[in-house]
């Protein structure tokens, strides 16, 4: 098994009803070590970037405003299969789909306002803790 890296974002939702010391502990729980982590609230720009991705789909516009709503906790995470464990660590994307035990089962209050946020692949990873985090911050 590879030792890899993640990323992880608390989102807005989770921030304001102060369970970030829930979800990091669920995270720690589970085995992954945190390398990085700080709060902070995306600017326009910043999010926009981050979800270019889904720039021609519907709901775009609304995620970022989402996402603008409030702090969030950015953190990049460790362990064996990082990518794969956290994302079952986090459970289906819509809370109502997520098996007990996951942040979103436990968190999640809808499709948009899931608590969290996690890579899909190593690719994905690589470009988003970097896009948060520079080399003097993942000291972990």
């Amino acid at each position: 098994m590879a030792i890899e890296q993640t990323f992880s974002i608390i989102k807005p939702d989770a921030v304001e009803r102060n369970l970030i010391g829930d979800i990091l502990k669920m995270i720690s729980d589970s085995g992954l070590k945190v390398k990085a982590l700080k709060m902070i609230q995306m600017d326009r720009a910043k999010a926009e970037g981050f979800y270019a991705v889904h720039k021609e789909r519907p709901f775009f516009g609304e995620l970022v405003d989402y996402m603008l709503s409030g702090p969030v906790v950015v953190s990049c995470l460790e362990g064996e299969n990082a990518i794969e464990h956290y994302r079952k660590l986090m459970g289906a994307t819509n809370p109502a789909d997520a098996e007990a035990g996951t942040i979103r089962a436990a968190f999640g209050v809808n499709i948009q306002n899931n608590s969290c946020h996690g890579s899909d692949g190593p690719e994905t990873a690589k470009n988003e803790v970097a896009y948060f985090f520079n080399d003097n911050e993942l000291v972990g």
